[in-house]
């Protein structure tokens, strides 16, 4: 079976950043809290993606560095890519409308 890297920084993180692709049904070993498991990779991950190493419910936090980055808008299952499909930043992104001035104040 081959071995793909990834990285999780902190005990917190609910994802992992790969550090190699990932194709789509490999199955990767975690440690986290103390317990090894496997999980099955649903998609293709490209490398300095993110997969989820937990599930995340819709409006819960992504976590990563032991940060939030993000809230779940929907269901992340483990193994799931997660990127912008699936996460929502907490932070004004510039391109959404907050009534009729942009969160800019444009």
């Amino acid at each position: 079976m081959p071995s793909y890297r990834f990285v999780i920084l902190n005990a917190k993180d609910n994802v992992a950043t790969a550090l190699d692709d990932i194709p789509a049904g490999s199955v990767v070993s975690i440690t986290r809290h103390g317990r090894e498991y496997e999980i099955t990779i649903n998609q293709k991950i490209e490398f300095g993606h993110k997969f989820a190493i937990a599930p995340i419910k819709q409006g819960e936090d992504v976590i990563k560095y032991g940060e939030v980055i993000g809230v779940a808008s929907s269901d992340i299952v483990e193994g799931e890519h997660v990127h912008i499909h699936n996460v929502e930043g907490k932070r004004g992104r510039g391109d959404k409308k907050n009534g009729n001035r942009s969160i800019l104040g444009v």
